[in-house]
């Protein structure tokens, strides 16, 4: 079952952004998430399988400088490893679409890592549709 995200899922996520490779405490993971709840253009779908949280995607949707096409960028997408491969993802990025779509964006943008072990990642979204065109560059402040 795919639904929005509420905070009782806080647990569930925090475990899925350590599958993400991105582990954090759960006190950490409220809090960014009560930030994003409170935010009018961030959505998180979360699917859902006896109880459990086992999928997670998370967006945002802005305008642009460069053209007058607005997108959504996907910014956490995540499925626990024993359920990959079962089309989980595919429902929640059709579920990321659908909200783009009410929201009049013309494009869904996601970064990848360029670790090794993205690349299978970087096939599932080729599957789905998208295409590598960009390189991100990063500055820590």
């Amino acid at each position: 079952m795919i639904r929005e995200a509420t905070l009782a899922d806080t647990r569930d996520l925090t475990q899925l952004m350590s599958v993400l490779g991105y582990p954090t405490e759960t006190s950490s993971m409220r809090q960014r998430m009560s930030d994003i709840f409170n935010r009018e253009d961030y959505q998180t779908f979360v699917y859902e399988r006896n109880e459990k949280v086992v999928g997670m995607i998370g967006m945002t949707f802005h305008v642009a400088y460069h053209t007058d096409a607005p997108h959504v960028r996907v910014i956490a997408f995540v499925v626990d490893q024993e359920f990959q491969g079962e089309g989980i993802g595919r429902k929640l990025m059709e579920e990321t679409e659908a909200w783009a779509r009410t929201k009049h964006a013309k494009t869904i943008i996601l970064n990848s890592g360029n670790r090794q072990e993205r690349k299978s990642a970087h096939h599932v979204y080729e599957h789905f549709g998208f295409e590598g065109r960009a390189t991100g560059f990063y500055k820590k402040l």
